[in-house]
Order: C-alpha cells, then structure tokens, then sequence
C-alpha cells in the first residue's frame, strides 16, 4: 500500500496550526506536507513536527503576494530576485524541517501575448534553482494545476510539465502529480501514471469533482493505489483534500486501506 502523507493547509482545520501535527499523527499518519509555513518561525514549526514523531515531505516556496492572489512568480519576468530570495527562505525551512523538496509555483499567465517570454522566465529560473537544491541535496517539484481551481496558472498538464523539466534538463527536477487537477484537465489517469510515473516526485489525491476525501466522487482511488503499487512507486501520496464533515471522521477510507 502506498505511503500517505496528511496535507495540514487543508485538513485539520478544526486546530491551530501547530496543532495539527500532533492531531495527524494521532490518526496515524506517519508524515505531513502542507502549502507554507512561513507564518511561524521554522523552530516552532520543526518543533512540532518532531515532538509529533512525523516527516515532513513537501512544503511550497513562496508564492508571491497570495492574499492578492497570486500562485507563484517563477515563471514572472522581472521577478527573478524576489524567485530567489524565497528560494533560499524555503531551503532554510527545509533544512530545519529535514524536507527533501520543494514546490516552486509556476505563477499566473498576465497576458497571453507573453507566454513564451513567461516560459523562458521559468526555464532560466528552474534551472537556477535546481542547480541551487542540489547543493543542498534537496528536489524541487512542479505541478500541473487546473485551470477551474486556478484559472490562468501557466502550467496545466502532464505533458507540458514533463516537457518543461526536459528542457531544464537538471536530474533534481521532478513533477508533482496530483491526480485531481489531473483527471479535471485530461483524465485517463492509469494511461498518464504509467506514461510519467519514471518522472513524478511526489503524488497528491483527493475526490472529483468536489475536492473531498477520496472515497467520494468519480476515481477509482484503490484501483490507482493498487496500479502505483505494482509500478514500484515508492513515494508519498499526498492527501490535499478538504474533509466534508471533520478530518478524523472522515479517515474511514485510510482505515479501510489499512
């Protein structure tokens, strides 16, 4: 059975931050990832995780300004600086918080007349960055993302990520699968983990349409886990979904894997 890691940004909303891990461990979880943590110093947010017994697997860089609704800046020109200077902030954390990759945000299309110009921006910026991880022995990860949850995010599907990493052509550089964006853009989700599973970093769930646990909605989720078991994935599956009705009431899925 594949290993599964809590998303704290989306589940155990009923507790403070910092209480989350504790909560997600309780439930047996044996590690977390979650979309930043910048809110708390990475001592406080280290000592949690550790005194919960847990590994942190993944967190996102800085994303830009994401009250004002932006998803990243690695693919915006003029924003180089401000793209490592939050590298370098998420590499502190991740070191603190022994997490071995990162998620760089590809960031909003401002005007489709400059997509090729924001490509280049996040080819160049990629490539920097990989080189940087690798000093410290640390992957970054892309996503493909919808375009119903975030509309205009640059980067959208299995393909195009794929191809991107390519381009950059550093080994460190991986994708990060999350296989309800995936089944929105495109679907045919056995075909496209068979196709990329050699080049994804990390995987990420939840049900579709409505982003909630994974026994709701239209996946096969026990197919999919049974098809990455015998693929030899050996990674983390993510579970980025918003539980319906309390994080730990809704855990019988897990319990039933279990």
């Amino acid at each position: 059975m594949p290993r599964f890691a809590a998303n704290l940004s989306m589940m155990y909303n009923e507790h403070a931050f910092l209480h989350r891990f504790a909560a997600a461990a309780g439930d047996g979880f044996a590690a977390v990832e979650f979309l930043f943590p910048y809110d708390h110093p990475a001592s406080e947010v280290a000592a949690a995780l550790r005194g919960a017994g847990l590994k942190q697997v993944l967190f996102n860089a800085p994303p830009g300004d994401w009250a004002a609704g932006e998803k990243g800046v690695a693919s915006l020109p003029g924003r180089e600086r401000e793209f490592d200077e939050g590298l370098d902030k998420a590499i502190d954390y991740a070191q603190a918080l022994e997490c071995p990759r990162i998620h760089l945000m590809a960031g909003l299309v401002a005007d489709e007349s400059r997509r090729a110009e924001q490509h280049a921006t996040y080819v160049a910026n990629l490539r920097r960055a990989a080189k940087r991880l690798a000093a410290y022995g640390l992957t970054g990860l892309i996503e493909p993302i919808n375009t119903r949850d975030i509309p205009g995010f640059l980067l959208n599907t299995q393909a195009d990520a794929h191809a991107v990493i390519a381009e950059v052509g550093e080994p460190n550089l991986k994708v990060q699968m999350d296989l309800y964006h995936c089944q929105i853009v495109e679907g045919d989700l056995a075909m496209k983990i068979r196709k990329y599973l050699a080049g994804v970093g990390h995987i990420q769930i939840a049900g579709v349409p409505e982003r909630h646990e994974p026994d709701l909605g239209e996946l096969n989720h026990p197919y999919l886990f049974a098809l990455l078991d015998q693929l030899g994935y050996e990674g983390w599956i993510g579970c980025e979904y918003r539980p319906r009705a309390g994080t730990s009431e809704g855990l019988g899925w897990l319990k039933g894997l279990r």
